[in-house]
């Protein structure tokens, strides 16, 4: 059964210990909850881990995560539904404004949760802005199923071949 990985990436407004940075955190913990419940299998910590120089660039601090997720489909409902989707609508709040060809986030299949890891998951990003989407790295937009085929989700996060 193959899995589903998400590297995301922004950079927060506000230096991590500001009255509005610890809100996002704060929120980030009710999102947690929400997606252990909704699909997630495992969350990567970014502590320790060396990013690369575009990621480190600009006036905020990066905000990097990485999980893998049970099913394409799992990960969309979650992404555009309850304390996610608050989140979503509140990020300019928290998070800087995106240049105009920034990608916040990428996706791919795996087969084992061992096989992700950040370096994987930041030349996934890196193939992304160099080819688009294609089967190796990909967003909801312009998704692949694990076999590398063409699909569309709908809003209720179903499968339309």
């Amino acid at each position: 059964m193959s899995l589903v990985s998400i590297y995301t990436v922004g950079r927060l407004n506000h230096p991590y210990n500001h009255p509005v940075s610890r809100e996002f955190f704060q929120v980030g913990d009710e999102v947690y909850r929400q997606a252990t419940k909704s699909g997630l299998i495992e969350l990567y910590s970014p502590e320790g881990v060396r990013f690369p120089e575009e990621t480190v660039k600009g006036k905020g601090s990066a905000i990097l995560t990485l999980s893998v997720w049970r099913s394409l489909q799992s990960l969309y409902r979650f992404t555009y539904s309850g304390k996610h989707r608050q989140a979503l609508q509140a990020r300019s709040r928290w998070i800087e404004p995106y240049p105009e060809k920034h990608l916040s986030y990428v996706v791919w299949w795996t087969e084992m949760v061992s096989d992700v890891s950040w370096e994987e998951a930041f030349r996934r990003y890196n193939h992304y802005i160099q080819h688009g989407p294609t089967p190796f790295a990909f967003d909801f937009k312009r998704a692949f199923d694990e076999k590398g085929e063409t699909f569309l989700i709908n809003i209720n996060g179903d499968v339309k071949e």
